[in-house]
């Protein structure tokens, strides 16, 4: 079970169960891989409405980086996900929604 307060989301692939977390090591290659220049920059571009497939599939990636799995784009890119794209925007807006998250 992923914990929400530490950050985490799962999301299946191919059937395997991988927990996913956007760590500042995570959030780092995130901001280079879209160019942004800023960490309010990189939230910015997920709160617009020019987000691209592109921008989900680098932001998945970073989560999934972040929680431990050592794939890459490529191997999303060719992996079953378990809940489709839907899913996938899911587990994205859950991994920024939780990584900041300000608690009390």
């Amino acid at each position: 079970m992923a914990n929400p307060w530490a950050g985490e989301v799962v999301l299946r692939l191919d059937g395997e169960r991988h927990v996913a977390k956007l760590t500042l090591g995570a959030l780092a290659e995130l901001e280079e891989r879209l160019g942004a220049q800023s960490l309010s920059e990189l939230v910015a571009r997920f709160e617009g409405d020019a987000l691209r497939a592109g921008d989900v599939l680098a932001l998945v990636v970073a989560g999934l980086r972040g929680g431990g799995w050592s794939g890459d784009e490529k191997d999303l890119i060719t992996a079953e996900i378990d809940g489709g794209v839907v899913e996938a925007a899911r587990v994205a807006a859950q991994l920024l929604s939780r990584a900041f998250r300000v608690s009390e």
